[in-house]
């Protein structure tokens, strides 16, 4: 169980903005980016060393690849402090996205501001 409960967004708000680093390409990439006016994406908090991620990661990749033939976008977000997580800085993502398949952007909010607008916890 985590420490921290988590929250959220109320599922249909609308999404808050962002433009972070993907570090699978290597650029940034506005959220109005991902998909076209009134497309729906699916955003998920998620980082390297986390037990629940390492458990479906597998699952996630797939998940990704059903969402994307069916024009649903996918975007993961890290917002874990990568000096204090190794695992989670933004090449080990980028080597995580490409040995599990991830297709869709694994971005880095290194700030964490992304993580609060969505009031992403744990």
């Amino acid at each position: 169980m985590a420490a921290t409960p988590s929250t959220m967004l109320s599922l249909g708000t609308s999404m808050p903005p962002f433009d972070l680093l993907d570090t699978v390409s290597g650029h940034r990439l506005a959220s109005d980016q991902l998909v076209g006016a009134g497309k729906p994406i699916v955003v998920a908090f998620i980082c390297n060393h986390c037990p629940f991620v390492i458990h479906i990661r597998g699952a996630l990749a797939e998940f990704g690849r059903y969402c994307k033939d069916r024009g649903v976008a996918v975007a993961a977000i890290s917002s874990n402090d990568a000096t204090k997580y190794p695992a989670d800085a933004p090449k080990k993502m980028a080597e995580e996205a490409k040995a599990h398949g991830y297709t869709f952007p694994y971005f880095h909010d290194e700030q964490q501001e992304v993580a609060k607008s969505y009031r992403a916890a744990c």
